[in-house]
């Protein structure tokens, strides 16, 4: 027997674990989720059983045209359309795909919070549509819909669907006041209109810019890559910083979390997370891949380290299932989501 262990030791960790069972904890900040986790007998509720929702949240089922949500702080959304897409369609599909993720928290071991516990949040299903065809319209419904959810004070947190629902997310979420942008994706998303129209998911936030819900010089956007530079123009133009994903390994995952706060400031900030961020090696499910990208590991440790910022609202879009067999396009999305909805809980913008 080595010196560092000995039989004393072993009869205090029996003292201690012995008898007890998995929801039984000697840490109180361990204890303090497992309370909410286990019962009293040590039985936890199944991952792959009960209706699955986002992140396991609550299900609120509301009057999407008159939502009582008053006492929640952050509701979880669904915005299953893609109508904007420039390749490959499918992305509708992606709210239903990341409730289907079961194991996603409950607990931020880097964050040191449990997100879903610590905050009022639902899962208060998907925005509804008058038309399966219409664009445009369907913004107007997004728009609507999201002008509803702030009028309770609530933060959206927004499940898509392709980027392009991004904009009037924010047209609803910057009426008031520019807000800004913490963008992680491929492209730029800042190009102009096309095909007869300029609300397709390649131009949401040129679209918010010229709206004056954004505002540009307090928006960064990282990873960006792939053969459409030549259409994100406005980015340099409008005074938004952009980072390349080749300039991230070089920068680092710390110096570019100091980058993105020096760039947003004091003040709210929206998070928009596109699945094609990552490298398709890690999430191959989503319309327009581009190789090169980040790394999950990347996504995870920048995201973690915004924790303090005012985030007035977020989105994970672009993930499509069906391009992807394994589930992990979904997996990231869904870890995504957890990480904000962390952040959330520790935002100076949440109603305490």
């Amino acid at each position: 027997m080595s010196n560092n262990w000995n039989d004393d030791k072993l009869k205090e960790l029996q003292d201690l674990y012995g008898e007890n069972h998995g929801g039984e904890m000697h840490d109180p900040e361990f204890q303090k989720v497992a309370d909410q986790i286990f019962t009293e007998g040590g039985t936890r509720l199944a991952p792959y059983s009960g209706v699955p929702t986002l992140l396991d949240a609550p299900h609120r089922p509301i009057d999407p045209f008159d939502p009582d949500i008053a006492d929640l702080e952050v509701a979880m959304i669904g915005i299953p359309m893609d109508l904007g897409v420039t390749n490959r369609p499918g992305a509708r599909f992606g709210p239903r795909a990341l409730r289907a993720i079961e194991r996603i928290g409950p607990y931020n071991h880097v964050l040191k919070c449990a997100p879903v516990q610590d905050l009022k949040v639902a899962d208060i299903g998907d925005v509804p549509f008058d038309s399966r065809y219409r664009l445009e319209k369907s913004l107007e419904n997004i728009e609507a819909y999201m002008n509803r959810i702030k009028d309770k004070g609530v933060i959206p947190l927004s499940v898509g669907g392709d980027h392009s629902v991004t904009h009037p997310i924010l047209k609803a979420i910057g009426r008031d006041r520019p807000v800004a942008l913490i963008h992680i994706d491929a492209h730029c998303d800042t190009g102009g209109s096309f095909d007869e129209t300029k609300f397709h998911h390649g131009g949401p936030f040129r679209n918010a810019v010229l709206d004056g819900v954004l505002d540009p010089t307090r928006t960064i956007q990282i990873g960006i890559r792939g053969s459409a530079e030549y259409l994100w123009e406005f980015s340099e133009k409008a005074g938004m910083t952009v980072v390349h994903a080749e300039e991230v390994p070089h920068l680092g995952i710390p110096a570019l979390v100091e980058k993105a706060k020096e760039v947003v400031g004091e003040g709210p900030v929206y998070i928009s997370f596109d699945i094609d961020g990552v490298d398709p090696s890690f999430a191959p499910g989503t319309g327009t891949p581009e190789v090169g990208g980040l790394t999950t590991r990347e996504v995870l440790e920048f995201l973690r380290g915004l924790k303090g910022l005012e985030i007035c609202g977020g989105d994970v879009v672009e993930v499509a299932p069906q391009y992807d067999p394994t589930t992990n396009s979904a997996h990231v999305g869904a870890q995504v989501l957890f990480e904000i909805l962390s952040l959330m809980s520790h935002s100076k913008g949440i109603r305490k």
